[in-house]
């Protein structure tokens, strides 16, 4: 049976900017930091406080990343996190912070995983499950939206913070207080054993393990979802799949049911 979720009410008018972690500041997490940027003017143009974004990678910028993700010539050799936040700032004028560094147990409202490998998402998972849920309402966990891809394929998935369940209005629609998010979509990822593969060593060699557009189109399709959370107040949708070979996209339907991964 399907059914809809309502965003958390703070997130529609919250005392401050609402606070977003973003994970990963690769050939994803790079386009997914100007989406923020465009989110955050359309709400702060339609009166809502906006948000505050703190980015982490502790990664510096190379060769093979220019062209396929957002950095210059002149980025090679700065940290990943620290080149793009501090672009953002001087364009937008504001004061989001970059950590040259791993993920820290730092809360926030809203998490964004742009990473590679499954380990680094069941760690996450966890930081986020053990965060308090009590303290001051800009630091409480909600959701958590990870976005990952293969060569030419991906997906989104947006799903609550584990264990948090946001209060559902009454409604004439079935509703649901928890989003599976992308480990209790695919408890596979839990067996799944990675080698490091360790950087590319061109861009020739970058582009054969990630096509130039999947990261671009997946942040789109991320960052449209927290959008439709601010904008409309609800999702009917909490992800897809997509596949730019074939050019099709398949929703992932919100289900009151356990949720059924459909595959492209």
């Amino acid at each position: 049976m399907s059914a809809v979720h309502y965003t958390d009410a703070y997130l529609l008018n919250p005392q401050h900017k609402v606070t977003v972690n973003l994970i990963g500041m690769g050939g994803t997490g790079s386009q997914v930091l100007t989406c923020l940027a465009r989110l955050n003017e359309s709400l702060i143009g339609l009166g809502h406080a906006g948000i505050h974004v703190r980015a982490w990678d502790p990664d510096d910028v190379t060769m093979p990343n220019i062209g396929r993700q957002l950095f210059s010539h002149a980025d090679i050799g700065a940290n990943k996190a620290i080149a793009l936040v501090t672009r953002i700032n001087r364009f937008f004028g504001y004061d989001w912070e970059a950590y040259p560094e791993t993920f820290q147990e730092k809360r926030a409202n809203i998490y964004i995983s742009c990473v590679d490998t499954a380990a680094v998402r069941l760690e996450l998972r966890e930081i986020i499950r053990k965060s308090p849920v009590n303290g001051e309402p800009h630091y409480r966990s909600k959701y958590w939206l990870d976005i990952g891809n293969l060569q030419k394929t991906g997906q989104v998935v947006l799903g609550t913070a584990p264990g948090i369940r946001i209060i559902q209005p009454e409604s004439e629609y079935a509703t649901t207080e928890s989003l599976p998010d992308v480990v209790r979509l695919f408890p596979e990822l839990k067996r799944i054993k990675e080698e490091d593969q360790g950087p590319s060593c061109s861009l020739a060699q970058a582009l054969n393990r990630q096509d130039l557009f999947i990261n671009s189109t997946l942040a789109q399709f991320g960052v449209n979802l927290i959008w439709k959370l601010f904008r409309e107040g609800m999702i009917k949708y909490h992800g897809c799949f997509v596949n730019l070979e074939s050019f099709c996209v398949n929703p992932i339907r919100i289900n009151l049911n356990k949720s059924l991964k459909s595959k492209i």
